[in-house]
């Protein structure tokens, strides 16, 4: 059977994509210049919940959920440029450690820092 290789792309709506595609850019590092974000190589979870899942709020489709290399760094820049950010220590688990923000426009983002060997450190 022939199989997809990864994510090529994800879109959304968004009441002002330029401003947000520049929030993405400052906040998190996703450079959109020359029209794509080359992301490093690991792995990608794709996982549907149910509809009843309090995983996200109840009132988005979609969470987004991004890698990162160093969380305890990434949460400080967050916090500095006056992000918030939520962590709850029983979101850690063997897979890694997480933390969520909210973009401008109220679209939840998860970062996860992979543990062992997902990581890719």
């Amino acid at each position: 059977m022939a199989a997809v290789t990864g994510i090529g792309s994800v879109f959304f709506r968004a009441d002002n994509p330029e401003t947000l595609a520049g929030w993405y850019r400052d906040r998190l590092g996703i450079d959109l210049a020359g029209g794509a974000w080359m992301q490093q190589a690991g792995p990608t979870v794709f996982a549907p919940f149910p509809r009843d899942s309090d995983y996200f709020a109840a009132d988005r489709p979609v969470m987004l959920n991004f890698r990162v290399s160093d969380l305890d760094a990434m949460i400080a820049d967050l916090r500095a440029a006056g992000v918030a950010v939520e962590t709850r220590p029983d979101w850690d688990s063997a897979v890694g450690r997480f933390a969520r923000i909210h973009d401008p426009e109220g679209n939840p983002v998860e970062l996860w820092e992979p543990a062992g060997p997902a990581a890719g450190n």
